[in-house]
C-alpha cells in the first residue's frame, strides 16, 4: 500500500513512505480531507535518526491491525521536524502543555481546523508498565469525538489561548545578569565528572564558548576550569568516536561513557568551536586535536560531493542501538593481531564483560588522551568498522546547521592554520547561495535538487554567523557585505517593532495557529540569541548605530527570560558580554606586504578585525602595515606589530 509520502525528499518522511499508515506530509491536503471526512487528524513528528522514532516506527506503524485503526479513525500526518521547525515549535509547546515536558517523536491530536487538543511523545503499541498504549489511546480518542466532541474542542481552543498569552517582556540586559549567569554555572558543574547536573548530559557548546569568553575578559580562572574539565571528560569519554571521530547528541550518563549514538551535524559544529577556542585560550594541543579530529570526521562522511553538509548519522543499525560504534576485544585482536589488539584494547577500555551491553564503547577514561601511538590502530580500526554495519546518513542540506559548521571550519582555520578548513567553508557557502538561495531569499533545507520550504530565523541568523566568521577569516569585505545584507533581510521578514525581538517565521512563511519566539538556548543556540550576537558584531565591525541600536534593543529583550534562568541562555550571555565588555577592535592598514589571510591567522579570532587602506587619519607608521588597536573606550598608539599590544 504507497501512501503519500512516496514523492517527498525528506529521508524521515521516505522511511514511513511504505507503512501501512495512510500518511501525507504537512499541508492543505490533509487538513480538507479532515474536514470533509469529520476526522480528526493524528500528527506524528520526529526526525530521520531518532531512535525512538525507529522504535515506535516498527512497533505501530508497521503493524497492519494498528494502521488499520488509524487509517479509519483518523488523517495521519507525518512531519520531519528539521525540514519544518516551525510546525515543530507549535505542536511541541503543546505537547510541553499537555504533559511537562517533549521530545521525539511528538505525538499530537488535532482538530481538523489544526488546533491540538491531546499530546504526548513515544506510545507503544499496548498499555504496558503503567504506559497507555496507541492502541487503547486511539480507541479513547475516537469514541470522545464520537461522543464528546465539544469538550476536545474546548481543550483544543483553551489550549491555543494558553500558548497565545505573549509574555510581557520588560527586561535590562544589566551587566550583571553576567554574574548571575556565572555562579549559575558554577553552582551546577560536576567537580568529578565535568559538565552540568546529572544525567543526561547534553554538550550545549555555547555554554563553554560563554564561560571561555568569559574568563578571558575578566580573568576568572575557574570558569576556564570548568570548560577545560567539560572539554576534557567529553572528548575522553564515549560521547566522543575515538574511532572515527566526531560526538553523539549526548551522554545517558553523568561520565560521558555512553552516548545515546546519532551524531548531528549542528553538535560536531558548535564543539569544533569550542575546542578551538579552549585551545587559543590555553595553547594545549589536546583541544586542537580534538577540534581537528572532529571536523575531519564531518569532511569525511558527513560532506556532499559538491558542497554542503548532510544533517545527521544515525544511532542505529541493523534496528539495535550503538551496534555500529561497539567493539568486542576478538574484533579489535583480529584486525589489529593480538599483541597490538591487546595493547589497544587496554587503552581503550574493550574489555570481555563490555561497558554497554555486553560489548564495549572506546573511550579514553582511564588512558592519556594526548598519546599518539595508537593513531595507526584507529585507522585500521575505522576501516574495518565501515565495511562491517551499515549506517544510515539523513542527507538533507540543511541551511542553519551549515551555517555552524562554516564558520567552525572558518575558526579551526584560524587555530590550525590548515587551508583544507578555510576551502570546505568557503565550498559550502557556495554551495548554500547557489542551490538554498533563490534570489529572494534561503529555502530551510536542500535535498535531491529540490528546495525546501523558505527558510526560518535560524536559517538567516545562522547565515550571518557564518559570513562574518568567513570575513573574519579572509577580511574580504564580500563576506562582510554579505552578512549586513542577511542581517537586514533577517529584521525586515522577522523583527518584531512593537514588543521586540524575532518571531521563528516570517511574512514568506506559512501561517500556523501560534507564532513563537524563540529566545531559550538548547541543544543549538535560539536564532534570537543568534542574531543578538550578529547584531553586536556588526556594529563593532562597521560603526553603524543601527546595529548598535538594534542590539541594545535585542538584549533587552532577551534578557526578560534570562533573568529567570540566566544558564539557559548561553549564547545570548556571549553577546551581552560581546556588549558590555568588547573584545579587541584591531583596524588594519595595509601597506602592501602583508597578505589578508595572513593578517587574520595573526590576531585574535575574538577581535573586531577591520582592513582599511592609509589616510590622513590613519597614516602607516615606518612605512609598514599598521595595527591601530581599541579596547573599551581606550586607543592604543599604532604599531607594526600585533604582539606589542595584545
Amino acid at each position: 500500500m504507497a501512501n503519500h509520502l512516496q514523492n517527498e525528499t525528506s529521508p524521515y518522511l521516505l522511511q514511513h513512505a511504505g507503512n501501512p499508515v495512510d500518511w501525507y506530509p504537512w499541508g492543505q491536503e490533509a487538513f480538507r480531507r479532515a474536514k470533509e471526512e469529520d476526522k480528526p487528524v493524528f500528527l506524528s513528528i520526529g526526525y530521520s535518526t531518532c531512535h525512538w522514532c525507529h522504535v515506535m516506527a516498527r512497533e505501530s506503524f508497521q503493524d497492519r491491525q494498528l494502521a488499520q485503526r488509524l487509517n479509519q479513525w483518523f488523517i495521519c500526518v507525518k512531519v520531519d521536524r528539521e525540514e519544518r521547525p516551525d510546525v515543530d515549535s507549535v505542536y511541541m509547546a503543546a505537547c510541553q502543555a499537555f504533559t511537562g515536558s517533549g521530545g521525539w517523536p511528538a505525538s499530537v491530536f488535532l482538530t481538523p481546523e489544526r488546533e491540538p487538543f491531546f499530546a504526548g511523545t513515544y506510545f507503544p503499541p499496548h498499555s504496558r508498565d503503567g504506559m497507555v498504549g496507541l492502541w487503547e489511546l486511539l480507541g479513547f480518542l475516537h469514541e470522545k469525538w464520537l461522543r464528546d466532541r465539544p469538550s476536545l474542542i474546548s481543550n483544543a481552543k483553551k489550549t491555543v489561548a494558553l500558548l497565545s498569552q505573549t509574555e510581557k517582556r520588560a527586561g535590562k540586559a544589566a551587566a550583571g545578569l553576567l554574574e548571575e549567569a556565572v555562579q549559575g554555572y558554577k553552582q551546577s558543574f560536576d567537580q568529578k565528572h565535568g559538565g552540568f547536573g546529572g544525567a543526561p548530559k547534553f554538550p550545549s557548546p555555547h555554554n563553554l564558548l560563554f564561560l571561555l569568553a568569559y574568563s578571558r575578559r575578566r580573568g576568572d580562572r575557574e570558569c576556564l576550569g570548568i570548560a577545560e574539565k567539560t572539554l576534557r571528560q567529553m572528548y575522553r569519554g564515549g560521547l566522543f568516536d575515538h574511532i572515527g571521530g566526531g560526538f553523539c547528541r549526548y551522554s545517558t550518563d553523568s561520565r560521558f561513557l555512553t552516548p545515546h549514538f546519532e551524531k548531528m551535524l549542528y553538535d560536531n559544529a558548535l564543539l569544533t568551536l569550542a575546542y578551538c577556542e579552549a585551545y587559543g585560550d590555553t595553547g594545549d594541543p589536546l583541544y586542537r586535536l580534538a577540534a581537528q579530529r572532529t571536523a575531519d570526521y564531518v569532511l569525511r562522511e558527513m560532506a556532499a560531493p559538491a558542497g554542503g553538509f548532510y544533517s545527521a548519522q544515525d544511532a542505529d543499525s541493523q534496528g539495535e542501538e550503538g551496534k555500529y560504534y561497539l567493539f568486542t576485544p576478538e574484533e579489535v585482536n583480529r584486525t589489529l593481531g593480538r599483541k597490538e589488539g591487546e595493547r589497544f584494547n587496554r587503552h581503550f577500555d574493550i574489555t570481555p564483560g563490555g561497558n554497554f551491553e555486553g560489548k564495549s564503547i572506546p573511550n579514553l577514561l582511564g588512558s592519556d588522551p594526548s598519546d599518539r601511538s595508537f593513531d595507526s590502530g584507529l585507522e585500521q580500526l575505522y576501516a574495518y568498522r565501515r565495511g562491517r554495519l551499515p549506517l544510515h546518513v539523513d542527507d538533507k542540506i540543511l541551511t542553519a546547521w551549515n551555517g555552524l559548521m562554516i564558520a567552525a571550519l572558518c575558526r579551526l582555520y584560524r587555530a590550525s592554520g590548515e587551508k583544507k578548513y578555510l576551502d570546505a567553508a568557503k565550498s559550502a557557502d557556495r554551495f548554500l547561495w547557489e542551490n538554498l538561495w533563490d534570489g529572494a531569499g534561503f529555502a530551510v533545507s536542500f535535498r535531491a535538487r529540490q528546495r525546501g520550504a523558505a527558510g526560518f530565523l535560524d536559517d538567516y541568523a545562522a547565515m550571518v554567523f557564518a559570513q562574518l566568521a568567513l570575513y573574519g577569516a579572509v577580511l574580504e569585505p564580500s563576506y562582510l557585505t554579505r552578512g549586513e545584507e542577511l542581517c537586514q533581510a533577517a529584521v525586515s521578514k522577522f523583527w518584531e517593532e512593537g514588543s521586540g525581538g524575532f518571531t521563528l517565521y516570517g511574512s514568506g512563511n506559512e501561517e500556523l495557529i501560534l507564532k513563537p519566539k524563540e529566545t531559550y538556548d538548547g541543544a543549538m543556540p535560539s536564532g534570537n540569541s543568534l542574531m543578538a550576537w550578529a547584531l553586536v558584531r556588526l556594529g563593532q565591525l562597521t560603526g553603524q548605530e543601527k546595529y548598535t541600536r538594534l542590539a541594545s534593543r535585542q538584549l533587552d529583550f532577551m534578557a526578560a527570560g534570562a533573568e529567570k534562568y540566566p544558564t539557559g541562555y548561553g549564547m545570548f550571555l556571549l553577546a551581552l558580554l560581546d556588549y558590555t565588555d568588547p573584545p579587541p577592535k584591531v583596524t588594519v592598514v595595509l601597506s602592501g606586504e602583508s597578505p589578508k589571510e595572513k593578517l587574520a591567522l595573526e590576531a585574535p579570532a575574538e577581535a573586531a578585525l577591520t582592513v582599511r587602506e592609509p589616510s590622513r587619519g590613519r597614516p602607516l607608521k615606518n612605512g609598514r602595515t599598521t595595527y591601530y588597536v581599541c579596547k573599551g573606550r581606550q586607543c592604543l598608539p599604532p604599531v607594526n606589530d600585533l604582539r606589542d599590544v595584545l
